[in-house]
This record gives C-alpha cells, structure tokens and sequence, in this order.
C-alpha cells in the first residue's frame, strides 16, 4: 500500500499553489483590457469606449452609459456593452461582437421582445 504524503514542505506548498493560480488563455481569444479605470472584455470594446468618448466631446452625442444591466427574468440578466444617448433623444444598445455565442443570441432575441429596442452590433 502507497504512502500518501500528509506534510508538505513550504517549496511543495508553493508549487501546489503556483498551479492552482496559473490562468488559462481565455476561451475566445478576448484580452481584458483597462482603460480609465473600466475594464472591458476585450480590446475591441474599449476601442469603441474610446471612440464614444471622441463622438461625445465632439458634440455627435449626448452621452452614453458603460455595461448597462438589463432584468431579463429572474436570474437571467443581460449585460450590453454600451447605451448610446443620441442628440436626437433617441438610444442605441451597443454590443462589441467578436463571436456570437449561442446565450448571447438567446438573450438578444429575449431582450428585443421584452423591451421592444434593437441591439447594434459592432
């Protein structure tokens, strides 16, 4: 019958803990990005964030809201990467899209019928 080894040395620890923590590449290829203080689920997405920042000091728009969450049902949200606040009073609901997971598309088609408003994917 093996021995199984019941103290660990404080090197042991460390590489046991050294492999609990490494983190894996993400599953598409999305690359966390920080920019003022946001962080966004993608490169792509805080470009845009950057190019609403440009649109709204140049007076092309009112504003705009930053990972809005919207109530689907209970315990289903849907998180919209950007609300547009057009000059003209209307709103666009921006989503980033490198790839259309088959949730994202159960939950736009949710959120179309229930709140009556299209989302734009860029």
């Amino acid at each position: 019958m093996g021995k199984t080894q019941e103290h660990w040395t404080v090197d042991d620890f460390k590489k046991y803990q050294n492999k609990q923590t490494v983190k894996k590449d993400p599953k598409y290829r999305a690359k966390k990005t920080r920019v003022d203080g946001h962080i966004f689920a993608s490169i792509k997405e805080a470009e845009y964030y950057e190019e609403l920042k440009l649109r709204q000091k140049a007076g092309e728009i009112k504003g705009f809201c930053i990972q809005p969450i919207f109530i689907l049902a209970p315990e289903l949200r849907y998180i919209a990467d950007f609300i547009v606040f057009n000059n003209d009073g209307t709103t666009e609901i921006i989503d980033t899209k490198g790839i259309r997971t088959k949730e994202y598309i159960v939950k736009k088609k949710v959120f179309e019928d229930k709140f009556d408003l299209k989302i734009t994917e860029v």
